[in-house]
């Protein structure tokens, strides 16, 4: 049960993450739309590009932990329909629960790649803003 406790807050962290990135990525369309400066549509275009990746990543992390979420839920049926039926399906029982963590590891992975993109954005961003901020008051 603790192990679909903590399968659950991770689909929530995920959730909320990849309804944060798409909300983003539809503000900086709309301001792609009405920019005029070629400069700033191709940073825009760019950072675009680099939240629906990051969408990408997310969903698929999203995936995995509810397919780790199903895996453990067919571990818990299989414990109780083996005991009932007097069967020893411990092999089943390890090859899911095996399963089930190859799953979560690669949801993890997949959560870390955007997390190092979302940082790695944010990173350039403020470099970029910086250097702005520096050519402006040097002209």
């Amino acid at each position: 049960m603790f192990l679909l406790a903590g399968i659950a807050g991770m689909l929530n962290v995920v959730s909320i993450r990849i309804g944060r990135v798409v909300d983003r990525a539809r503000i900086v369309e709309t301001h792609l739309a009405g920019e005029r400066h070629a400069n700033h549509k191709a940073t825009l275009q760019s950072e675009i590009e680099g939240l629906w990746k990051r969408v990408r990543l997310v969903n698929w992390a999203l995936r995995m932990f509810v397919s780790a979420a199903l895996l453990v839920c067919l571990v818990i049926v299989t414990l109780f329909f083996g005991e009932i039926q007097g069967l020893d399906l411990s092999v089943v029982i390890a090859t899911l629960f095996i399963g089930a963590m190859a799953l979560m590891i690669t949801g993890l992975v997949l959560f870390l790649f955007e997390v190092s993109i979302s940082t790695k954005r944010l990173r350039e961003g403020i470099v970029e803003i910086l250097e702005e901020d520096q050519s402006e008051s040097i002209n």
